[in-house]
């Protein structure tokens, strides 16, 4: 997470050399304040669907924008009930793993951009097939720029950093395409749109994936649970070294969950909020 180191920092804690660097008093030097921020991150590949039933023709249709809002309104049910993420699958990209380490995503609707301009959907119906690698080996950092509180903190995820980082993505990709061939799927999926059938050596793809790889909006480890220099937190989230300073949130996560952050952050939340009163009665 972002406002959790960057708030630590600015009250003293954290990074000496950093903190010094902007005239804050070192409250409580802890080196991990920041420090090991990772994230999943996708690619995607795009395949035109032969008949117009996506969410890219929702977008386009005035008519069937409105028989999807007639339909909702009514039974509650259809396009507008839903992320149109209709189905997923957790897939190892190597056998010797213990446990899966790609998640592949199945979208009902495409994008022209998924980046810095937002998502425009394409003007044709499509589907999307989109490999998350759940377990990067890439570790970044959240650090302070200013000791303005309103300032943005300097992020930094250090997305792709290893060999193994691009591999289980190349077969991701590769296994998307494997899942789009099959017969279930041929009265349903045209031509590939993205990347394209010329994209096939593993030189192309790892083109593909620094260009349109996207950080799938999970980050964690910002504040550390654990024990030694680098952690922040302890196992009952009591920030070391400072009394009554607790941080509850997926910045403490050590690793990134093989899975959404959303849940696990809410248990951590209701388990901070259970130890906070488990302590005050035991004062």
């Amino acid at each position: 997470m972002y406002g959790s180191p960057q708030l630590l920092q600015l009250s003293g804690i954290g990074p000496g050399d950093l903190l010094r660097e902007f005239g804050i008093p070192v409250i409580r030097e802890i080196p991990g304040v920041g420090a090991n921020l990772h994230d999943h991150f996708n690619t995607y590949l795009v395949w035109r669907r032969k008949q117009s039933v996506t969410i890219n023709d929702l977008a386009r249709s005035p008519l069937i924008k409105a028989k999807a809002a007639v339909q909702y309104a009514v039974s509650r049910s259809g396009h507008l009930s839903n992320a149109g993420i209709y189905a997923g699958a957790f897939v190892k990209s190597d056998p010797r793993l213990e446990t899966p380490d790609l998640q592949i995503n199945m979208f009902g609707w495409s994008a022209v951009e998924r980046l810095r301009t937002g998502i425009k959907p394409h003007p044709f119906s499509a589907f999307t097939l989109s490999p998350v690698h759940l377990r990067p080996e890439g570790r970044g950092t959240v650090r302070i720029k200013s000791p303005d509180p309103f300032a943005p903190p300097s992020i930094r995820f250090n997305f792709l950093a290893s060999e193994y980082d691009f591999r289980a993505l190349i077969y991701g990709a590769r296994l998307a395409r494997k899942i789009a061939a099959q017969p279930a799927l041929a009265p349903f999926a045209g031509e590939e749109v993205l990347p394209g059938p010329q994209c096939q050596s593993d030189e192309d793809m790892i083109a593909e994936i620094r260009v349109r790889g996207v950080s799938n909006l999970h980050p964690v480890g910002t504040c550390r649970m654990g024990r030694g220099v680098d952690a922040v937190v302890d196992p009952r989230l009591r920030v070391h070294g400072v009394e009554r300073l607790r941080v509850a949130d997926a910045s403490i996560m050590p690793q990134v969950p093989g899975g959404n952050t959303n849940a696990p952050s809410i248990m951590i939340g209701e388990k901070c909020a259970a130890m906070v009163l488990e302590d005050a009665q035991a004062a």
